[in-house]
């Protein structure tokens, strides 16, 4: 079994979890929903507990992978960043010279798929504006700041929903089972 000493395990939501993680005695930092929360959280939990490696487990939507599959995030990119009009693409911060469009992360979980994340403060029910197969609402803002402090970010999603118009539904329908599949893969690694 490969383990990671140092680390710290930050979902969005209680729901995510299902009080899986904290019946079996593993701390769970819960940043709340969009990129502004998720940011302030992984600052506050990396300084606090001097992690070296934030794990960031949670939920999507994607139409390219199948409900229920848990993949591995290995970039990150905003899906609702758009300074077009100024002539910038979609998903690319302006003036941002370290990290303008993507972050890319290092695999950890080789068994699962691999995949592009589209981040927004929004819960994505069409075709994101920006290239990626899953999309959620923290993970680039964890991104950003795990690059920017020199911490190691591991995140994998459980899909819940198609990033359709029933996405809403099938969110709330598959958490409990995303829970179970993520505490075993937590588990069996860490």
């Amino acid at each position: 079994m490969n383990t990671l000493h140092d680390h710290a395990l930050i979902m969005a939501l209680p729901s995510e979890s299902q009080g899986y993680f904290e019946n079996h005695g593993i701390t769970v930092h819960y940043s709340g929903i969009g990129k502004v929360n998720a940011a302030f959280k992984a600052y506050d939990v990396i300084q606090r507990t001097g992690c070296k490696t934030l794990i960031n487990f949670g939920t999507a939507g994607s139409s390219s992978f199948p409900r229920h599959a848990l993949v591995e995030i290995g970039q990150f990119v905003q899906r609702d960043m758009d300074v077009s009009p100024l002539g910038f693409p979609v998903g690319t911060t302006p003036m941002d010279d370290e990290h303008p469009t993507e972050i890319k992360l290092d695999r950890y979980f080789l068994e699962l798929p691999h995949a592009v994340c589209g981040t927004g403060d929004s819960f994505e029910t069409g075709l994101p504006k920006v290239q990626c197969q899953v999309v959620d609402m923290e993970g680039y803002a964890l991104a950003k700041v795990c690059k920017k402090l020199g911490v190691r970010l591991i995140s994998v999603k459980y899909i819940t929903d198609g990033a359709d118009d029933s996405a809403h539904l099938d969110w709330q329908d598959n958490l409990k089972v995303g829970a179970e599949k993520l505490l075993q893969l937590y588990q069996q690694h860490f």
